[in-house]
């Protein structure tokens, strides 16, 4: 094989493997600079809270634990994206979003008491992406640059924001995907509009 069409094979290879994996449904309502807001349908989610002594590597591995099989019936569940975390410092939560085909009842009860299912109500979202690694400083900016695009624009937001990262961790930084989001309520023009 070409060396060329190798390196190239090997960049994109987790964009191609992203493509099959499911993520949650949604619709775009409308574009503000460069924040979307979106309805999203309807879901479940596994969550565990972050607490200090956890931290983001050890909820992760709670939560891949339970879909990989850490369940009262020892089935797998396929991986979604993206793997969602609260950006808040005194509770956060790491969450996944679990296929759309299952119901409450149909889910496993996790063997872990860490990990919880949620349902999660439709829901409208605003959000900006960017790429690259998800540090704590490139967060904190696009946190900030969704926040004043709402206040800008007279959208309150409603609860705490969070960060979405879509790409297992091999994937290089210029084809990253994530996002920080936070949920909105919409007032006047945007919602008789929608």
């Amino acid at each position: 094989m070409n060396r060329l069409l190798y390196i190239v094979l090997l960049l994109l290879s987790p964009v191609l493997m992203a493509a099959d994996i499911e993520e949650p449904r949604w619709e775009l309502i409308d574009k503000l600079d460069q924040v979307e807001l979106r309805r999203y349908a309807p879901s479940i989610q596994a969550v565990t809270e972050l607490g200090s002594s956890a931290g983001t590597s050890s909820g992760f591995r709670l939560l891949a634990g339970y879909i990989f099989g850490g369940n009262e019936r020892a089935q797998s569940i396929a991986m979604t994206a993206p793997v969602q975390e609260t950006l808040e410092k005194t509770r956060p939560v790491m969450a996944f979003t679990l296929p759309a085909e299952y119901s409450m009842e149909e889910l496993p009860t996790p063997n872990d008491e860490r990990v919880s299912l949620v349902e999660v109500p439709q829901r409208t979202v605003a959000a900006v992406r960017f790429s690259g690694w998800a540090t704590g400083g490139k967060v904190a900016r696009m946190q900030r640059k969704l926040l004043a695009t709402l206040a800008t624009h007279g959208i309150e937001s409603v609860g705490v924001p969070v960060l979405n990262q879509y790409n297992p961790p091999w994937t290089a930084p210029f084809l990253r995907r994530n996002e920080v989001s936070v949920e909105v309520v919409l007032g006047g023009d945007l919602a008789a509009a929608h």
